[in-house]
């Protein structure tokens, strides 16, 4: 890694410090009945880089991404993004505020089309407030949005879809509209979970290039990924969780060697024929 890399120097260790970390989490919890989900000290995600989150199933990744975001409240703990804290803060508000995040399963709006998807989630819909709706003022602010829209679909290569209905696409087309609808409210952090499930390997790459593209464009992404290979490919960093917890953190090279991930996440059999 040269050294100008935003990573440079950074030591591969649990709860490591970052030099300009936009996302501080520490001692967040939350558990389900019994279940220990999620039980982590301190986790910081460096500015614009690709951060990537693995770990076996049910290792508390997607619960992690739902209490950071608003759509899940923690038993303890508090996070904060650019130094302003987000307990409490409900998950729109917390998008408003520059971090947004997909889902596993695509939530487009099967029932409209690709533009109207694309429209329902920009910031400034100066309609939807009585004085917007009276005094007119929310016509430059449509047309700005579908503006917005265009050049996001464009980018994504759904331009030819945009009457479409969402619900037509196929699995891989509603992960490349949700990932624009995302944009629409230009945030600063975009967190993707499992970005690559279901997709048609045709697309694989395209949205690869994509999330590589947001970080070169100044965002911080953070990703659940279970491809080892994806990982390896685009992340600047990589974050390890088992049963709640960060076990390990580092570069992809790094994390690839360590024997702690190679038990917990990729199996002793990996281990053995790595050696």
């Amino acid at each position: 890694m040269n050294a100008d890399h935003p990573m440079h120097g950074v030591a591969p260790e649990p709860g490591v410090r970052k030099p300009d970390p936009v996302l501080i989490a520490t001692d967040l919890q939350r558990s389900f009945g019994g279940l220990q989900a999620v039980d982590v000290k301190h986790l910081e995600i460096q500015r614009h880089t690709v951060t990537s989150l693995i770990g076996p199933n049910g290792a508390g990744k997607t619960t992690l991404f739902n209490l950071l975001t608003g759509f899940d409240a923690p038993d303890h703990g508090e996070w904060h993004l650019n130094g302003g804290p987000l307990v409490g803060i409900a998950a729109f508000q917390v998008a408003r505020r520059g971090m947004v995040r997909t889902f596993q399963l695509t939530r487009s709006l099967a029932r409209l089309t690709v533009m109207d998807n694309m429209l329902v989630a920009a910031k400034d819909n100066k309609g939807e407030g009585l004085w917007g709706a009276l005094t007119g003022g929310w016509h430059a602010t449509e047309h700005a949005n579908e503006e917005r829209a265009n050049e996001l679909l464009e980018r994504f290569g759904l331009e030819h879809m945009t009457d479409e209905f969402a619900g037509s696409l196929s699995g891989g087309q509603r992960k490349l509209l949700e990932m624009a609808r995302a944009l629409m409210m230009n945030p600063e952090v975009v967190m993707l979970d499992e970005p690559m499930a279901g997709v048609n390997p045709a697309l694989t790459q395209s949205l690869l290039t994509h999330i590589t593209g947001l970080r070169d464009g100044g965002k911080t992404v953070i990703f659940v990924e279970h491809d080892m290979d994806v990982v390896q490919e685009i992340s600047d960093w990589v974050v390890v969780m088992a049963e709640g917890r960060v076990i390990a953190e580092g570069r992809p090279e790094e994390i690839a060697k360590n024997r702690t991930v190679i038990d917990a996440y990729l199996g002793e059999q990996h281990g053995e024929a790595a050696s």
